[in-house]
């Protein structure tokens, strides 16, 4: 029996479930892109604790910190903007509830990521950000989108009939909003990143939070089999050897005996 320590951080992911989120400025689209890119970071995660938080014009708690990044990709590919009832975009709810997720009794390092095209119309995002940087969590922020925008399609199964509008009868066009997000990662003492395509930023907030101290999470207990298999093995190429050798002694005779010569 074998006891291995665990040693990580707490790590809270805040996606923004808003329709803007269904924007094809990134491919598919904003959300998608952003669900590939938290399974990649999870694949990349070892004994740190994740927990997921879904915002739009509220933030609710969809996966409590864990260890179970089996169940951490599960709860992620339930994810859609269909499942949030009241639309927006309330950051600040996010960081509070992602704060309320984390056990303060522990002295894990503690970070939040929050994902979204920034466009906050709720509440006041950058002083919850600067609440939990006070109680020691950095918040960092991913912009997802482009600055130019994009329009929002709307979709009846697969097929798309239109895009959302205004009530005036006008395209809605959904734009990034970099400054907003940037506001908020300084005053979570975290960092900023603008994903793309190709490099959706979780890389480098992965290493940033490989730089925080790791904190002893737990300690698991496991079996530890000692191989022997090299004694039967050892054992069966002498006797493979021994077997050769007799074949081969069996072989000289029987050329020298000549079973079917006609006898005079």
């Amino acid at each position: 029996m074998q006891e291995v320590k665990r040693e990580g951080v707490d790590i809270m992911i805040a996606l923004d479930l808003s329709n803007s989120m269904n924007a094809e400025d990134l491919t598919p689209n904003r959300l998608e892109r952003s669900k590939r890119a938290i399974q990649q970071f999870i694949d990349q995660l070892k004994s740190d604790r994740i927990g997921i938080v879904i915002f739009g014009g509220q933030a609710y708690t969809q996966l409590p910190i864990t260890t179970d990044y089996a169940a951490a990709k599960l709860f992620l590919s339930t994810i859609n903007t269909g499942i949030i009832p009241t639309q927006g975009t309330a950051i600040g709810a996010a960081i509070d509830v992602c704060m309320d997720a984390f056990n303060f009794e522990s002295p894990s390092s503690k970070s939040i990521i929050i994902i979204t095209d920034g466009e906050n119309h709720e509440d006041d995002a950058t002083g919850a950000a600067q609440n939990a940087a006070q109680k020691g969590v950095n918040v960092h922020t991913i912009g997802v989108g482009s600055p130019q925008g994009a329009p929002i399609p709307i979709y009846r199964g697969r097929q798309q009939t239109g895009f959302r509008q205004d009530k005036d009868g006008n395209t809605v066009v959904t734009k990034l909003n970099e400054e907003m997000l940037k506001e908020i990662a300084t005053a979570g003492n975290g960092i900023y990143v603008h994903a793309t395509n190709s490099n959706s930023g979780l890389k480098f907030i992965l290493e940033e939070i490989d730089n925080l101290e790791k904190t002893e999470l737990g300690s698991k207990v496991y079996t530890d089999y000692e191989d022997r298999f090299q004694f039967p093995i050892g054992l069966a190429i002498i006797l493979l050897l021994i077997e050769l050798l007799l074949s081969n002694k069996k072989s000289t005779k029987f050329n020298t005996e000549k079973l079917f010569a006609v006898k005079k």
